[in-house]
C-alpha cells in the first residue's frame, strides 16, 4: 500500500531562517542603504510565523509611512520566501540616521548594511604553508630517529646526540650568546605569526563604499595612484608627477615647467580631489600636494598697465 506524498514527511522552517529573511527584507523596503537592521527575532508555530524587526530609518522621513512600508514589505517578503503565513510583523524604529547627502559628507565609515567597511581578511596561505612545512619536516626527522631507536633498537643518530649535548651546554639559562640568539629568533617568529593572525592583511587594498547591501568591494592602491598620476600629468605646465597612496594619506609631488604656481596648485588640488572622490573609497584619505618649480621655470611676465593718453 503506497503512502500519500503529503503523509511521508514534514518540512519545518527554523526560527533562525525566518529571522534572517525578515532582517534582510527590512533592508529592501526603501531605497538601497536607507534602512539598517539592528536586531530581529522570529517565532514559528506550525505554518504561522511572527517576526519582530528593529530598524534604523533615514532622516528626514515620515515615520508612520516609512514604518508601514517596512512592516508591509517584511510581512509579504517573509511569507513569500518561507511559505508560512505571517499574520503580524512588528517593526520598531530604534534610531534615525541623517542621510549622507543631508549631512554634507559621504557616510564613508559604514556600508549600506550597517557594517563598518574594512579590508578583506587575508588567508595568509604562504606564511602558514611555509611554517607548517618547516615544522612538519623537523618533526618528521625527529620522529623517524625516535622510532628507529625504540622500535628497531638502533643507536640514536649522531646529529641528535650532538644537538642535545649542544643545547644542554649552550642554553639561554647559561648566558651563552648562541642560545640566547636562538631563543630571541624563536620569540620574534612567534610574535610575527601572532601579528599575522590578528591583522587583516591586504595592505595594498582600500575598502570601497559598497554599491549594494552585502557587497564588499576593494580597490588596489596602485590603481588609485595610476589614476591620479594620469589625471594630474595632463594639466598644463605639469611635467612630472609622483603619487604615493597610503591607507590614510595621499601625497602628490609634481613639477611645474611654466605658468603661475598658485593657480597650478589650485588646479592640481581640485583634480586630485575629484579623482579620489570618483574612486569611491570608504574613507577618503587626506590629500597632500607638493608642487615645485622646475629648474628652467621662470615667472610669467606681467604686462605693465597702459598709461593714460598712450596708444594701446
Amino acid at each position: 500500500m503506497s503512502v500519500p506524498a503529503a503523509d511521508r514527511g514534514a518540512t519545518k522552517v527554523a526560527d533562525r531562517a525566518v529571522r534572517r529573511i525578515a532582517g534582510r527584507a527590512a533592508t529592501e523596503a526603501l531605497a538601497p542603504g536607507e534602512v539598517r537592521t539592528d536586531r530581529s527575532a522570529a517565532s514559528v508555530r506550525g505554518r504561522r510565523a511572527r517576526v519582530d524587526v528593529a530598524v534604523t530609518l533615514p532622516y528626514p522621513a515620515v515615520l508612520d509611512e516609512s514604518g508601514e512600508r517596512v512592516r508591509s514589505h517584511v510581512a509579504d517578503r517573509t511569507a513569500r520566501l518561507t511559505g508560512l503565513a505571517v499574520p503580524s510583523a512588528r517593526v520598531r524604529v530604534r534610531e534615525l540616521r541623517v542621510r549622507a547627502a543631508e549631512a554634507g559628507e559621504p557616510d564613508a565609515a559604514w556600508d549600506e548594511g550597517g557594517v563598518r567597511a574594512r579590508r578583506p581578511w587575508s588567508a595568509r596561505r604562504v606564511p602558514v604553508a611555509v611554517a607548517a612545512l618547516v615544522a612538519a619536516a623537523v618533526c618528521g626527522v625527529f620522529l623517524y630517529d625516535v622510532l628507529a631507536v625504540h622500535a628497531a633498537g638502533r643507536t640514536p643518530a649522531r646529529w641528535r646526540a650532538d644537538l642535545m649535548e649542544w643545547l644542554a651546554t649552550h642554553g639561554p639559562h647559561r648566558g651563552v650568546w648562541p642560545g640566547a640568539a636562538a631563543a630571541f629568533a624563536v620569540l620574534c617568529l612567534g610574535v610575527w605569526l601572532m601579528v599575522l593572525a590578528v591583522t587583516p592583511g591586504f595592505r595594498g587594498r582600500l575598502p570601497m563604499r559598497p554599491p549594494l547591501p552585502d557587497v564588499h568591494a576593494v580597490v588596489d592602491r596602485s590603481t588609485v595612484a595610476a589614476l591620479l598620476r594620469e589625471a594630474v600629468s595632463g594639466l598644463p605646465g605639469i611635467t612630472r608627477a609622483r603619487v604615493r597612496v597610503g591607507r590614510r594619506r595621499v601625497t602628490v609631488r609634481a613639477g611645474l615647467a611654466f605658468g603661475e604656481l598658485d593657480p597650478a596648485r589650485e588646479a592640481l588640488t581640485e583634480t586630485a580631489e575629484r579623482v579620489l572622490a570618483s574612486c569611491g573609497v570608504a574613507r577618503t584619505p587626506r590629500l597632500r600636494i607638493r608642487l615645485r618649480a622646475e629648474p628652467g621655470w621662470r615667472a610669467p611676465e606681467r604686462s605693465a598697465p597702459a598709461r593714460e593718453g598712450e596708444e594701446k
